[in-house]
């Protein structure tokens, strides 16, 4: 049984590593809050899931140009600092949002405006955070650190979600949300505070690359030929663009299941949560992760499964089969994502973590608000069921293909890893 449970000796050994893992968890929680709050409110205003669906978009380019560029950052300067400050940015974006709540606004263009400035302090902070984890633990525990820390993010987008719709069900709006999420925010700030200095160890001889576009190209240009890599990245993209049915939450909610507003809203947190409970789930099982060699072969599988799954919830109108569909989907979405991340980790070398986690924020961050547009188009000219099965098996589809593109991926050896 022991061997069943996660590993948690990164938390044990590193009191640094543990200090960022509860802050990522404690942000997290307010962050998945907000966004089911932000989805919610701007259905209420507008009862348009391509409307929902425009959040997205509004996060999506300020994250491809800041992500990108916030990984050179990453790789010149301190990281913690870095952290710090797009932490205290995205606490005075709460305030914002609870401002524009509580005097009734109702503006779906600050709501766009708001989030947007989010998604691009996310992208500046998120690669300096993830490229501090390889220099806190030992890179034989990368696996296990990168389990605990899907833990707990996940269970940010299990517990936020859930108190996110019960709290505007019992409130009736959405600015008690936003007031939680400043307070978990400046959590965060205090927790990054307590680290030491994260400067980045150029190799020898060398001095620490000044963070510009230049760096950023050289970033890019480190990934051309590096077909593991590309794949990681690639894979990820079609699970998200074409698998994604967040944005539809309000509407299938509504439309699928039926209810007042307060019941929607419980509907919309229950679907929000239910892809997380299941990767909480899976990462508080995943002892056996941590013994995996082929993990170009276990990332495929679970993005297959990612895909069916998802094509399945579009079918189902039983909201408990829908929940459980949604759970193995974020069981197997988490299963890749603990593998991307410690391919990433392992194959590149310090200097160039932080522009290569830049692109891969950019990635696993933009891809979900590339696939709400997505999905929320498509749902506006063929309905919700047609834009949620059809992703789920164009996901599928898109994943043989890019196999038979790069077969190697599949001989992936954690063991002896290459980019």
């Amino acid at each position: 049984m022991p061997r069943l449970l996660a590993d948690v000796t990164p938390i044990r050994v590193s009191r640094n590593f543990r200090r960022l893992w509860l802050a990522q968890g404690v942000s997290n929680v307010g962050q998945q809050m907000t966004a089911v709050a932000v989805g919610i409110q701007v259905y209420a205003i507008t009862g348009s899931s391509l409307a929902v669906g425009l959040v997205g978009l509004a996060q999506l380019i300020p994250l491809v140009g800041l992500g990108l560029y916030g990984g050179a950052l990453s790789d010149s300067l301190d990281r913690r600092r870095i952290g710090m400050v797009a932490t205290a940015g995205l606490a005075a974006c709460s305030v914002v949002l609870v401002l524009q709540g509580a005097l009734a606004l109702d503006s779906v263009v600050l709501l766009y405006a708001v989030v947007a400035v989010q998604s691009g302090l996310f992208a500046v902070g998120n690669p300096a955070r993830a490229a501090i984890v390889p220099r806190l633990v030992d890179r034989e525990l990368l696996p296990a650190a990168n389990a605990l820390s899907m833990v707990a993010f996940n269970l940010g987008f299990t517990v936020g979600p859930l108190l996110g719709g019960a709290v505007i069900a019992a409130t009736g709006s959405a600015t008690w949300v936003y007031v939680v999420d400043v307070v978990a925010f400046t959590g965060t700030f205090y927790a990054m505070a307590r680290l030491p200095a994260m400067r980045p160890q150029p190799l020898a001889g060398q001095a620490v690359q000044r963070a510009g576009w230049a760096s950023v190209m050289e970033g890019l240009r480190f990934l051309k030929g590096r077909r593991n890599l590309q794949m990681s990245f690639y894979l990820d993209i079609v699970a998200m663009v074409f698998g994604m049915p967040r944005a539809l939450f309000p509407a299938i909610a509504a439309d699928w299941y039926g209810g007042d507003p307060r019941a929607v809203a419980v509907i919309v947190g229950l679907l929000s949560a239910s892809p997380a409970i299941g990767a909480v789930l899976i990462g508080v099982l995943s002892g056996p992760l941590t013994q995996v060699r082929r993990q170009g072969v276990v990332i495929v599988i679970a993005v297959l499964v990612w895909g069916a799954s998802i094509a399945a919830f579009g079918l189902v109108r039983w909201l408990p089969a829908a929940l459980i569909l949604l759970a193995v989907a974020g069981a197997a979405d988490n299963v890749s994502a603990v593998f991307r991340s410690t391919m990433l980790q392992a194959a590149a070398p310090d200097h160039y973590r932080g522009r290569l986690q830049g692109i891969f924020t950019v990635v696993v961050a933009g891809g979900p608000r590339l696939g709400d547009v997505e999905a929320g188009a498509v749902a506006a000219v063929a309905g919700e069921g047609f834009s949620v099965v059809s992703g789920g098996l164009a996901c599928i589809a898109c994943t043989l293909g890019l196999v038979a593109w790069s077969r190697d991926f599949l001989a992936y050896d954690g063991a002896h890893p290459v980019p």
